[in-house]
């Protein structure tokens, strides 16, 4: 059996888990935002999926429009919007996974270690993110929109590198990418994604850049996953925005990633930039309204 059949099990048994696990989460009522609310997605809420899980399939990302038509809307509280992501992206993403993994070629054991060490990293910033108060987060979701959109401004003006055509790495690089992988593991879990410093990181490395879409699918995959777990757990996330991104965004990556073969790229990246960087001063001015509202309550208290 190779490495690419195992992590193909790996995926398709974790997604099983992953599903028992929110069915559980479910039953036990764990997601404050929606009790005493009917159970099902609003159409709204899955037109969302189906949205961004197409842009993400194209390699646009799905993590800063998602937050985008989040904040726009008012479908999900601050607190709850990173672990509604992770939670909802996860399945649709594993689809992605299993597309791109029969489609593209890439050095198995490159592939199997940096999916595995995203993990670890995903599941260490789960941790860390499920616990945060509201204004870490929208200061932590707005520095990473931002950080997004400049991402999409700098590949539209071509300032990323090329790339090569190695479908491996050398051992130093192979460490560099390990490391990297881990960080933006964790950094997803604050609702940071992951994709555009992954096209830049293999690229910089010397890689062809279709070779990352498998790793960058992968990793994504178990990332959400294993994070997803954590958010369960702790209850921060909103049922039925998650449920709605999971039933738009399967239909969405399967119409991109098997019946799309070209579209305008160019122009929707530069809207999206626009949009997202409009989100992101929304968020950080919410994070300013935050700190002041508590500075009084302080103060009246005292």
């Amino acid at each position: 059996m190779t490495i690419r059949t195992v992590l193909l099990f790996s995926l398709g048994g974790l997604a099983v888990v992953f599903a028992g696990a929110w069915r559980r989460a479910l039953r036990a009522g764990r997601s404050d935002p929606q009790r005493n609310q009917p159970p099902w997605p609003t159409p709204i809420q899955i037109g969302i999926g189906f949205i961004t899980d197409f842009f993400d399939t194209l390699g646009i990302g799905s993590l800063a429009t998602t937050t985008t038509a989040y904040k726009m809307l008012h479908v999900v509280p601050d607190e709850c919007i990173v672990g509604t992501m992770i939670i909802g992206h996860s399945l649709p993403v594993v689809v992605q996974a299993f597309i791109f993994l029969v489609a593209v070629d890439v050095d198995p054991v490159l592939l199997a270690s940096l999916v595995t060490i995203s993990i670890v990293g995903s599941w260490l910033g789960a941790g860390v993110a499920s616990r945060l108060p509201r204004r870490p987060i929208q200061i932590g979701i707005g520095v990473g929109l931002f950080a997004a959109a400049s991402f999409m401004f700098m590949t539209q003006m071509g300032l990323f590198p090329s790339g090569g055509t190695a479908l491996a790495l050398t051992p130093a690089r192979w460490v560099i990418a390990l490391v990297l992988n881990c960080l933006f593991g964790a950094l997803l879990m604050l609702g940071i994604g992951t994709y555009a410093p992954s096209l830049i990181l293999f690229s910089v490395l010397g890689m062809d850049p279709r070779a990352a879409f498998p790793i960058m699918m992968s990793s994504g995959a178990m990332m959400a996953m294993a994070g997803g777990l954590r958010f369960m757990k702790a209850g921060r996330f909103d049922t039925r925005a998650a449920l709605g991104l999971t039933l738009g965004g399967i239909p969405g990556v399967l119409v991109a990633g098997l019946l799309v073969r070209s579209l305008p790229l160019s122009a929707l990246r530069w809207m999206v930039v626009v949009v997202v960087l409009y989100a992101a001063a929304m968020m950080l001015r919410s994070a300013v309204l935050q700190r002041r509202s508590t500075a009084l309550t302080e103060a009246g208290v005292g």
